[in-house]
């Protein structure tokens, strides 16, 4: 795993007032290992609390410590079964609101449902139900990590501190791809431009977009704003009204804006789930010269069968972070390389859990970061 060396931050990263409490909410042992380091780095114990399923597959908790009047700290890394990662979560939460804690801050690297924050026809905007159930059930911050859409903060009525795992990635970028400065940073869809943007800014880089690729489901396709439906016939509206119809989209054939020729190819996103759209993009960048491909993302969900289908593809190399264990899909495909970012959440607790500012942690970054 890589890791980034001590710095200032790490220096001072153990000098924490009393009344810190750290509890990890998952009852999965493999979800454990970012709260293990967060916990190293503060020089604290991790709390002691039980967390299991009954027979029955409900969820118990049991906190096995004092928390009155302290501020408790929940690290939660989602596993696979995601509800029942959330159930623990809100469970614990509430547990420590009746136990009398003075706050109760939830960190969560990786917020589940986060796809889920736009109205899809007749669906519902999950991301704002789950923050509600947060928020209802006692949390009063929360530290997370490159949200999905950055909007999301919008749906808590408590702080929220979105973090960057950018810096980590860059860092990667530049000690571990030697031939870094012959590279050029892809956005696979129009919609990854702003990102790859500023990785490229950052790093003295060009910039290729690839255009035209099949549509993905965050089109406005499915977006509530064709709900309800249109009338079948014109005599259904009123003669005076004449509501122009929308021209359906026509996806141009593949294009890739920009010279990837003889270059190395860093493909940048938030989320690498179903990698489908990312062979894609490597197979484009292949047939236009790229020699190397490398693909970066914050959160590796990494699902199904994406680790076969990583080692099979022309991608070379793919770089995630530990918000999400995959230690298991590292065994499947060695393509696989993980960046730890537990340094950054250790410093946001000391910070809150001090009263100091959180400024430091957001340095050089702009509204569109």
């Amino acid at each position: 795993m890589f890791c980034v060396p001590s710095t200032e931050i790490g220096a001072n990263m153990n000098i924490t007032k009393g009344g810190l409490v750290l509890f990890s909410a998952n009852s999965n042992s493999s979800c454990m290992e970012l709260s293990k380091r967060i916990a190293e780095r503060l020089g604290v114990e991790m709390g002691k609390v039980q967390v299991y399923q009954e027979p029955n597959r409900e969820t118990r908790v049991q906190i096995q410590e004092s928390v009155r009047g302290k501020d408790v700290f929940i690290i939660q890394t989602v596993s696979k079964d995601v509800n029942t990662t959330i159930m623990e979560l809100l469970i614990m939460v509430y547990a420590c609101k009746t136990s009398c804690a003075k706050s109760i801050i939830g960190v969560i690297p990786y917020f589940p449902y986060s796809k889920q924050c736009k109205m899809r026809k007749r669906g519902s905007i999950v991301s704002k139900l789950l923050a509600s159930m947060m928020c209802k059930a006692g949390l009063t911050h929360l530290i997370t990590m490159d949200l999905h859409q950055k909007e999301i903060q919008g749906f808590f009525n408590i702080p929220v501190d979105n973090l960057r795992a950018s810096p980590f990635l860059l860092q990667y970028i530049q000690e571990e791809i030697p031939d870094y400065r012959n590279a050029v940073i892809v956005a696979k869809s129009p919609a990854s431009a702003k990102r790859a943007q500023s990785f490229a800014e950052r790093l003295r880089l060009g910039i290729a977009v690839i255009h035209g690729e099949a549509q993905d489901a965050e089109s406005d396709m499915v977006d509530g704003r064709h709900s309800p439906p249109t009338a079948k016939n014109v005599a259904a509206i009123h003669p005076s009204l004449e509501i122009p119809m929308l021209i359906p989209k026509e996806k141009p054939p593949i294009t890739v804006v920009g010279d990837v020729g003889g270059r190395i190819a860093i493909i940048v996103d938030d989320i690498i789930d179903d990698v489908d759209s990312f062979l894609a993009a490597a197979e484009t960048l292949k047939e236009r010269g790229a020699y190397k491909i490398f693909v970066m993302a914050t959160h590796g969900l990494l699902s199904s069968d994406a680790p076969r289908l990583i080692e099979e593809s022309a991608i070379d190399e793919v770089v995630v972070t530990n918000t999400i264990p995959h230690e298991i899909q590292k065994l499947q495909c060695p393509k696989i390389k993980t960046v730890d970012i537990s340094m950054i959440l250790s410093e946001a607790i000391r910070r809150i859990h001090n009263g100091e500012s959180m400024s430091y942690l957001f340095r050089n970054i702009g509204l569109d970061d």
